[in-house]
């Protein structure tokens, strides 16, 4: 608890930058959205998730939270928190069992919305915690990954609770999953290896939105960038700008930079590890720790060197050649960096701030399954985000708005 002046000082820094969440905060502390419920959330503990738990407090709510990953946590952060009334249960660098244990802790509270990052804490209620079950009313996910499971849970008929894809609103995949994952994920790698990108191999495995956005960033660095896909449509997209196009095994031998981006596991394995030249970087920019066979990677060493760098181990294979994993293979973002800039979540954790309270009042009325943000909020954040820079747009007049809604007008 001793950090929490520094932690507040590092909140009040990003909320310079969040005018948005800041303005929805101010909102709800007159609206009261929350009076009388409790919120479980895991998230990942950093200075920008305590300006959206701010926002929520405001409106009323209780708040406990549990880390969404131990290398994330902001310690700092979280004595700040537990100062302004909010159950943390986190700390950085603890175990597996420990991160567990907390997400439990978080849910102790007997929550009526819960907000996650991943799919863990759902998870746990429907396998671990079944009898909160008949209390939660609904719940946010913020990831890619977290929408996956769900949207799986939802189609085997296991899911027992609304819950809104946050991560699908167009505000967020353009904001945060292209423009925040493409900018951190290469300040982590930078920040771990200090290494140079122009002239460099990177190979991206994925060309969604994340993929999209660090290949992006990886090109405007000088860096020549191969793509690995399994969707056709978008291995063609990323042809289509410019990008050579292989499956893994032969970009392998090629890369100098591997940043994985899938939300899926086995995305490198020992087979790809096996030809990888001496000196290549393994990076994972996807949500959870199973893109990069890491097991493998143990396996086939024959020497391993913790800490050659801060958040970098180096793995001495048989003949010779070193391969350099980062932040043990989770997100690099957010381990060997601060994750997205404040700027970026002020979208991100708006959209999640204005979708609770839509939650909130509607949840009674929503059967289980998984539930797109309502488009209305998806424009007011990004009104809001455009009123905040000082940007005006162009309104339509009345003659523009009954041709778009009349079929009857022709060329």
């Amino acid at each position: 608890m001793e950090l929490w002046e520094s932690g507040e000082r590092h909140v009040s820094w990003a909320a310079r930058s969040m005018p948005v969440l800041t303005a929805i905060g101010e909102r709800f502390a007159l609206e009261r959205p929350f009076d009388g419920l409790t919120i479980a959330a895991c998230l990942h503990v950093t200075a920008e998730t305590a300006v959206l738990m701010g926002a929520l407090k405001a409106g009323g709510a209780t708040i406990a939270l549990a880390a969404s990953n131990p290398l994330s946590t902001q310690d700092d952060v979280a004595a700040a928190l537990r100062e302004y009334g909010v159950a943390v249960h986190a700390r950085a660098g603890v175990d597996r069992a420990t991160y567990y244990r907390h997400i439990h802790q978080a849910l102790d509270v007997e929550p009526d919305l819960v907000l996650d990052d991943g799919c863990d804490l759902v998870n746990i209620l429907h396998t671990e915690r079944t009898d909160l079950l008949g209390r939660v009313g609904g719940g946010c996910e913020e990831t890619t990954t977290g929408i996956i499971r769900l949207r799986q849970m939802a189609a085997e008929g296991a899911l027992r609770f609304p819950v809104v894809a946050v991560n699908d609103t167009r505000t967020k995949r353009m904001f945060d999953n292209r423009y925040g994952t493409g900018q951190s994920t290469l300040d982590g790698i930078m920040r771990a290896t200090n290494t140079m990108l122009a002239g460099r191999t990177v190979v991206v495995a994925g060309f969604g939105y994340c993929g999209r956005g660090v290949a992006e960033r990886a090109k405007g660095l000088g860096a020549r960038v191969i793509v690995t896909e399994i969707d056709a449509v978008k291995a063609l997209d990323a042809t289509l700008q410019g990008y050579e196009v292989r499956p893994m095994a032969q970009a392998a031998p090629s890369g100098d930079l591997f940043v994985t981006v899938t939300g899926n596991r086995d995305v490198i394995t020992a087979e790809h590890l096996a030809v990888m030249k001496d000196g290549a970087i393994l990076a994972n920019a996807g949500h959870f720790d199973v893109e990069i066979d890491v097991r493998a990677l143990d396996e086939l060493a024959s020497e391993v060197h913790r800490g050659v760098r801060p958040n970098t181990d180096e793995y001495v294979m048989p003949d010779g050649r070193r391969l350099l994993l980062l932040a043990e293979g989770r997100l690099v973002n957010l381990t060997a960096a601060e994750g997205h800039p404040a700027a970026v979540m002020d979208m991100s954790f708006s959209a999640q701030a204005l979708a609770v309270a839509w939650l909130a009042r509607e949840r009674s009325g929503l059967e289980p399954g998984v539930y797109d943000v309502p488009e209305h909020i998806d424009h007011e954040v990004a009104g809001l985000k455009l009123a905040a820079t000082g940007i005006s747009i162009d309104v339509l007049t009345e003659e523009q708005e009954d041709y778009l809604h009349s079929w009857r007008v022709g060329s």
